[in-house]
C-alpha cells in the first residue's frame, strides 16, 4: 500500500503529493520523501539539492522564478511552518497548458507538496509568518541561469490572495519582464525538456 497519494493537475505534468500523515496526542509523524515509494507513484527524478527559505512576515512574494538552460530544475516543494499559496505558470512553448496558472495552498497543515517540472515560473506568497519553505531540486543552482517573469502580468492575471502593492518582494522580482516580453528568449519547449 503507498504511503502517498499523487494527483494530477490541470497543468500538464504537475503533480499534488499527500503523503500519509500518522497522528496522535503527541503530534505527528510523516516520512516526507522516500525515493522507493516516489519512484513507485511515477516520481522518478535525482534530486541533487534541498533549499530552505524563511519568510518572517505575511506577504512576502517570491518569484516568479525558474533556472534555463542546462541548469533547469525540477522542484519537489513542501512547507514545515506556516502557509503559503504557491503560485506555478506553464511557460513551456507549445505546452497545452502554455500561459496558464495554477495555485495550491501548501502548509504545515496539510502537509502536501508540489512536484514542479522544468520549463514552469514558480513563485509563492506568504499567508502567515515564520514561514520555512523547502524544496528539493533535480539540479544545481546557477545564478547565471536563473531567470523570472513577472508576478503581476496582467496577462497572466494571478489572483493573489494580497494586494500587489502592499506585497513585500525583493527588487530582483519586481523587475522580472512579462511572459510576453520573455518570449524570444523563452528556451523551454514542451517535449523537448
Amino acid at each position: 500500500m503507498s504511503k502517498i497519494k499523487v494527483t494530477e493537475t490541470k497543468l500538464t505534468d504537475v503533480k499534488l503529493i499527500e503523503p500519509a500523515v500518522f497522528g496522535d496526542h503527541r503530534g505527528f509523524f510523516t516520512e516526507s520523501y522516500s525515493d522507493e515509494e516516489f519512484k513507485a507513484a511515477g516520481i522518478d527524478f535525482n534530486f541533487v539539492q534541498d533549499n530552505h527559505s524563511l519568510s518572517t512576515q505575511p506577504g512576502v512574494l517570491r518569484g516568479l522564478h525558474f533556472q534555463k538552460g542546462a541548469a533547469a530544475q525540477t522542484k519537489l516543494i513542501r512547507v514545515v511552518t506556516g502557509v503559503v499559496l504557491d503560485v506555478i505558470v506553464d511557460i513551456r512553448k507549445g505546452s497545452p497548458t502554455y500561459g496558464q496558472w495554477e495555485g495550491y495552498v501548501l502548509s504545515e497543515y496539510n502537509h502536501r507538496q508540489l512536484l514542479v517540472p522544468k520549463g514552469f515560473g514558480h513563485g509563492f506568497v506568504t499567508l502567515t509568518p515564520d514561514v520555512n519553505f523547502l524544496y528539493k531540486c533535480d539540479n544545481y543552482y546557477n545564478a547565471e541561469a536563473d531567470g523570472g517573469i513577472a508576478f503581476d502580468d496582467p496577462a497572466l492575471g494571478i489572483d493573489w490572495p494580497i494586494a500587489i502593492d502592499k506585497a513585500i518582494t525583493s527588487e530582483k522580482d519586481s523587475q522580472h519582464p512579462t511572459l510576453k516580453e520573455f518570449e524570444a528568449e523563452n528556451p523551454f519547449v514542451y517535449g523537448e525538456i
